[in-house]
This record gives structure tokens, sequence and C-alpha cells, in this order.
């Protein structure tokens, strides 16, 4: 078991090159970013249906799904506020575009930092919409694949447990 994988996510977010120009491919990168994220997320999945500790499992995925999520929208947040300075209240930094990415994705909303332009609040929109999908149905689905697998370690007979059955 890797648990020190949530950790990679630290260096990484510190090598990105932002410095890309606002365009169609960069709105392409955006969302091909999320699709294989969303494909290392149906990997885990699966890896977690097979797992001797699934719980575990589950957890270490959201702890490595969940920053990543989080840092492809504020690498967005950061190039568009750079492409297009008048997108935000203010000009954001990385510090600045994942402070505001996470405050929208825990709808804290201080609004110190508020999207401006129409497509500043777009992106703004696509993260809530896409954050009420990683919170309700990611975590469903996680907590379904740990049932998966503690059912086929309990050998899938779909009766209780002896422990279960004193209850």
């Amino acid at each position: 078991m890797q648990t020190s994988r949530p950790l990679c996510v630290i260096p990484v977010r510190a090598n990105v090159p932002l410095d890309k120009g606002l365009d169609l491919g960069t709105a392409i990168a955006l969302a091909v970013s999320l699709v294989l994220l969303a494909g290392v997320l149906a990997r885990q999945i699966r890896i977690i249906t097979r797992s001797d500790h699934p719980r575990l499992r589950a957890i270490e995925t959201l702890a490595t799904v969940g920053p990543i999520f989080l840092i492809i929208f504020s690498a967005a947040y950061v190039i568009l506020s750079q492409n297009r300075a008048d997108s935000f209240s203010e000009v954001l930094g990385r510090t600045d575009a994942l402070y505001f990415t996470v405050t929208v994705f825990a709808t804290v909303g201080f609004g110190d930092i508020t999207p401006v332009t129409g497509t500043a609040r777009v992106l703004t929109m696509v993260q809530m919409l896409a954050d009420v999908i990683l919170v309700g149905m990611v975590a469903r689905i996680l907590l379904g694949a740990v049932q998966i697998a503690e059912d086929g370690r309990a050998g899938g007979s779909g009766e209780p447990s002896a422990a279960e059955g004193q209850g």
C-alpha cells in the first residue's frame, strides 16, 4: 500500500507550468485533466473492490483524488487570471487561486475573491457542479466499492456473518 501517494501532490502543484495562453487548448487541457482524473478514480475503484484493506484504500483514493481535483481548478484559475487580469476581483497567484478553489469547494464563499467576467463565472460554476459530483457521487461509489470488497471477503453469500447476526 502506498500511503505516501497523497504527499506527491505537493511538489507537482509547485512545479506545474502555468504560463500557458488562454485558448481552446487550455480549455481542452482542463477537460482532459478531469477525464484522466475520472479514469484514475475508476481504476482505483476496481482496486478497492479487490483489496484486502478496502477502507484504507478508499481513504487513500480520496486523499489523492481530492487534492489533484483542487489543483486542476486552481491551475485553471491561475491561467485565467494571468491572461485576463479582470477575471477576478484581484489577480490570482498560485496560492490565491488555491485559496479561492478551496473556498468554492468548501462552499464558504468569503467574498474576498470573486469571479467578475463571464468566463470566470462559468469556470467557477463548472467547479461547483464538479464539487457536488466529487463529494456526492464519488463518495457513494467509493463506499459501494468498499462494501463490495467486504462482501466478497465475507463469502459474498448475502447472509449476515456470525458477528452481525448476534446484534
